[in-house]
């Protein structure tokens, strides 16, 4: 193995230049350069309604000096009585005013709301104004999360940008997301994007183990969790060649870049909020009830040949829903088990300010949130982010330091209550005894209760700091460096008593009870010295950016199972366990070293050329193999500043842009190369067995994804009106796959290179509009809408691999071979299918040959702000055309033990019935079970298109006597209300197993002073 190494004595070098740099920082502090008296003006900036205007750009003219507005619009200032102050802020145009010896100043701005070139986007490793950007940005502001209620910042992306499809996998408090940049690039299925905080990679892998957390959150516990929505300034999402392949094989899936707030200078403000979030099940779903049950369960019986023991009590324990319990009584499981309402609670309070040199904010957070589940679960997260940003007198050294550190703790019952809810047989028995104790029914019947004995624990620790350090050498040549380092502690345990089952198994702490915890840690460090170079030449433009960056990566996990417990009371003590497991002990480190650069060159500010370029290495291929080349070009032409169109045309912003270029991946596990080895923690007559688990294959390489772009973007009615549209083809290859191998071989997978091709292709539109501005009332929309498509263009080998079952050149990645549903045979009262192959019979091989794509036909969303002076109005559609398994996918044979959809009430009953669902059966016969094929089948897909009213919000501005002191009052509400023809759970997450997202309201309050 030679892994890349890694230099420390770089990381040194730029620590030492750090330190060495900061005695510079305070001599510039406190005894700067000594400048002839000035005069002190003052005054105050407002908007055209008067309103006070806080954090406005104040700069005098002829000295390049400057300072901010503070809270209440006021500012001071020296300067000379002949010198020019000059007014800006995003969002309003430029004032120029004259002191003219004038001590008091009193400025309005005007708004500019779409000034396209004062708007600043974060690239990364650079700066965009979005006039002059030739890659495809798309941004979310902190404007639009502070004004949803949602405790992870991927839930404030969803619908909000195109391009970017973001799935809630869970409704259960520190659960994950799904998230795909332009779709699925890679046949391992890994389509996580790259996350940059504060110019820090974190990873945004679950390190959670699915036999621990699987039955509550699915296993994916998301690090981002510990980020606080109200602490991002902005979320920037890299799309194409241009935008991510200066991040090389990083950038392979996109990049999200994630800005935290930072403090502004003026008098120190303090920001306190306070709110409180109900939630709830927005949806529950029509299920039989116990007539309608008990009428299907005994005909099930008696159609599988078993009626006549339906007499007498002989066979009572086979059937107590029929023979024991109570057949008139009736619960709605669903208002039981998941029909309760969640809490969220959550305070603030932030402190920011600073002089024109050196500017802070300090924050700190609590949530707490509680389920919908019966039972004292909850979720609680403390966050505390700090920033420092300073500059010398001289502007040429600047420092910035962003830390932000979070402690989350998630305590839930094991298991979702959400299946249970829908399943569980409308009958079944009270939950209690008339004592109060849990009722088990003379042991018929497991008591759903119970499993709030079982306990799932999850605890988490994230630290994420980041310095950079800048010196200007000249004012147009810099030095500077980013130094970060993360750290990801995650501790898990789930707990199963014997008190959880039923007393009637005669379970013992002894022989039942089991802990098993997980404890796994993820750290990473990482340096990346720049130097940046610009030059004006008359009408040319040159803007040059050199880096490189050095990164590793530690992991490691431990995961035990503790059994033979001597009480339930000594559960969580590992140490008292008779038997202990080492399931796994893994740890691993990745080192990753590149060189990256950007040549920028504008000519006339209307031509515009990006070439961006990054070499790569990556400990995880083997020699030879380390390094990849990955680059980009871009290109952009904005026409509207051609002579043909004057100032007075209708299109005031006209632009086309192009873009090519490649990124990779390198995203297989460490080690993959290598003949490897586990530990299993078994042993064969007293000696440890060491298993294989790895073949050496250091052949295999980078996986290679080719970007192509091509947009327009127009403005009409000085840009009041802006339009983006984008069409983009990536093509990824060299897939990298476990090759799947014979069971003689004693390995599952071989990972190599698949000489295979796949496809996302798409179009996505922009568009946003101010209808109404007239000063005191606002009106502007925003649409986007994304088309996309996914192919496999290529495989070679596919027809005779073992893939061949679940791919189809020129088919999606996310097709479904299914059997081809024929309906109900009206006589025998069976389900039929197509016989693919004509052998009689129905297999998985030969008759699986129908295909339905589960892909997004479209998606995106829709969004209007309405504001009447303090008081303003938001609210946000999402829109999404899709197909997905419906309830048949759950249950598509009424008659079984369990709780079914209403739907399969209209069964088939007697010769020349015409019905959808096949006769009723209790499970008791032999043979091929049709009702599992069905599950399989064309009839289990259905359309789940939905229009979804993601968030609302209501915010009014209470008027205050006091200068200075803001008041909002504000009521906000996510997922409120839906429109679909889906008939299962939710049409955005369809599976009868997993809590979905919730219906949430909450109030609030934010006072600033």
């Amino acid at each position: 193995m030679q892994p890349i190494t890694i230099r420390m004595r770089s990381a040194s070098l730029f620590v030492l230049l750090y330190i060495f740099l900061m005695p510079f920082c305070a001599f510039y502090m406190q005894a700067g350069f000594l400048e002839p008296p000035q005069a002190t003006v003052s005054g105050t900036v407002t908007d055209t309604s008067g309103e006070p205007l806080a954090g406005v750009n104040l700069v005098v003219e002829s000295k390049n000096s400057g300072t901010m507005s503070d809270l209440d619009g006021s500012f001071s200032i020296q300067a000379d009585g002949d010198d020019v102050l000059i007014f800006s802020m995003v969002g309003f145009k430029t004032l120029s005013v004259p002191i003219g010896g004038r001590e008091e100043v009193f400025v309005s701005l005007e708004e500019d709301v779409t000034q396209l070139g004062e708007v600043v986007l974060n690239a990364g490793y650079y700066t965009v104004s979005e006039k002059e950007r030739t890659g495809n940005i798309a941004t979310v502001k902190a404007s639009v999360i502070d004004k949803q209620p949602v405790g992870n910042p991927l839930a404030a992306m969803q619908g909000q940008m195109s391009g970017v499809n973001i799935v809630q996998t869970t409704g259960v408090p520190g659960g994950g997301f799904s998230v795909e940049v332009r779709g699925r690039n890679f046949l391992n299925g890994v389509t996580d994007p790259l996350y940059i905080v504060d110019g820090v990679p974190f990873g945004s892998q679950s390190m959670g183990d699915f036999q621990i957390s699987g039955q509550i959150v699915g296993g994916n516990i998301s690090p981002l969790n510990a980020i606080n929505p109200n602490d991002i300034e902005s979320i920037e999402v890299l799309k194409d060649a241009d935008a991510t392949a200066i991040y090389g094989s990083r950038g392979a899936n996109g990049v999200v870049l994630i800005t935290t707030k930072k403090g502004r200078a003026g008098k120190t403000r303090f920001d306190a909020r306070l709110s409180t979030t109900m939630g709830e099940v927005s949806h529950f779903l029509d299920l039989l009830n116990t007539q309608q049950y008990l009428e299907i369960r005994r005909e099930g019986i008696e159609n599988d040949g078993y009626g006549p023991l339906l007499e007498g009590s002989a066979f009572d324990a086979f059937w107590p829903d029929v023979k024991l319990w109570d057949n008139s009584r009736y619960t709605d499981w669903q208002k039981e088990l998941i029909g309760g309402t969640a809490y969220r609670y959550n305070a603030q309070l932030s402190v920011s300010g600073g002089s024109e040199r050196t500017q802070f904010l300090i924050s700190g957070a609590y949530q707490k949130e509680t389920t919908v589940f019966p039972g004292d679960s909850n979720y609680q997260r403390a966050n505390i982010h700090s920033n420092v940003s300073h500059r010398s007198n001289d502007g040429r050294l600047k420092l910035d330091l962003s830390t932000s550190y979070a402690h989350e703790d998630n305590l839930m019952p094991r298991t979702d209550f959400t299946a249970k809810a829908y399943t569980l047989e409308p009958n079944a028995p009270a939950l209690y005894d008339d004592e109060g104790n849990l009722n088990w029914e003379n042991n018929t019947w497991e008591n759903p209760l119970a499993s709030l004995e079982e306990r799932f624990q999850s605890k988490s620790k994230t630290l994420i700091s980041n310095a950079m350090v800048s010196y200007a050498i000249r004012p147009n040549f810099e030095l500077r460096s980013s130094m970060g380092f993360t750290n990801y502690r995650l501790d898990t345990y789930r707990a199963m008593p014997s008190s959880a089952r039923n007393p009637g198994f005669g379970l013992t702490p002894q022989s039942y009870s089991n802990l098993t915890t997980n404890a796994s840690q993820r750290q990473s460090w990482i340096v990346e010295p720049q130097l940046h170079w610009n030059k004006h030449w008359n009408k040319v433009f040159m803007d040059v950016l050199i880096g490189t960056t050095f990164q590793k990566e530690s992991t490691e996990r431990l995961i035990l199972r503790g059994s033979g417990f001597p009480s339930n009371e000594l559960l969580l003590n590992m140490a008292a366990a008779q038997e202990i497991d080492a399931i796994s002990n893994t740890d691993s480190e990745y080192s990753y070293n590149a060189v990256f650069g950007r040549v920028n060159l504008k000519l006339m500010d209307r031509y515009i050329l990006n070439l961006t370029g990054r070499r790569d290495g990556s400990s995880r291929f083997g020699p030879g193999k380390q390094f990849g080349n990955f680059g980009a070009i871009g290109i952009a032409w904005i026409f509207s500043k051609e002579a043909l169109f004057g100032e007075d045309s209708v299109l005031s912003f006209g632009k086309l842009r192009a873009s090519y270029g490649t990124t990779g991946s390198d995203n297989i596990g460490d080690y993959r190369y290598l003949d490897t080895y586990t530990v299993t923690g078994n042993n064969y007559d007293g000696v440890t067995i060491v298993e294989p688990t790895g073949i050496f294959n250091p052949e295999f390489g980078w996986e290679e994804n080719q970007k192509l772009e091509a947009a327009m973007e127009l403005g009409f009615f000085k840009d009041r009106l802006l339009l983006n549209a984008s069409w983009y083809r990536n093509r990824s290859s060299n897939q990298l796959v476990g090759i799947p191998l014979a069971a003689t071989t004693g390995f599952s997978q071989l990972t190599g290179n698949f000489d295979a091709i796949v496809e996302n292709s798409g179009v996505e539109v922009d568009l946003r509009s101010v209808n109404f501005d007239s000063g005191k009332f606002k009106w502007s929309t925003n649409l986007n809408l994304t088309i996309p498509k996914n192919k496999l263009v290529a495989f070679d080998g596919l027809e005779t691999s073992t893939f061949a079952n679940r791919y189809v050149i020129g088919k999606p990645l996310t097709i479904l071979k299914l059997y081809h549903a024929l309906g109900v045979d009206s006589e025998t009262g069976l389900y039929r299918f197509e016989d693919y192959d004509g052998d009689g019979n129905y297999s998985s091989i030969g008759d699986r040959q129908w295909i339905e794509d589960l892909n997004p036909k479209w998606y995106g969303g829709l969004g209007n702000s309405l504001s009447y002076g303090k008081l303003s109005f938001e609210f946000f559609f999402q829109f999404k055309k899709q197909k997905a398994y419906n309830t048949l996918r759950f249950d598509a044979t009424p008659g079984f033990k369990r709780n079914t959809s209403v739907e399969l009430y209209d069964r088939w009953q007697q010769a020349g019935d015409d019905s959808p669902f096949q006769r009723a059966s209790a499970g008791l016969v032999g043979g091929q079970d049709l009702g599992e094929l069905q599950k399989e089948s064309s009839a289990a897909v259905s359309d789940a298109s939905f229009l979804r009213l993601r968030s609302v919000s209501l915010n009014y501005k209470i008027p205050f006597s006091h200068q200075g002191t803001e008041v909002n009052v504000y009521l906000q509400g996510q997922n409120l209300w839906t429109l679909t023809n889906y008939k299962g759970p939710d049409p955005e997450q369809p599976t009868n197993s997993r809590l979905p997202p919730l219906r949430q309201i909450t109030l609030g309050l934010q006072v600033s002073f």
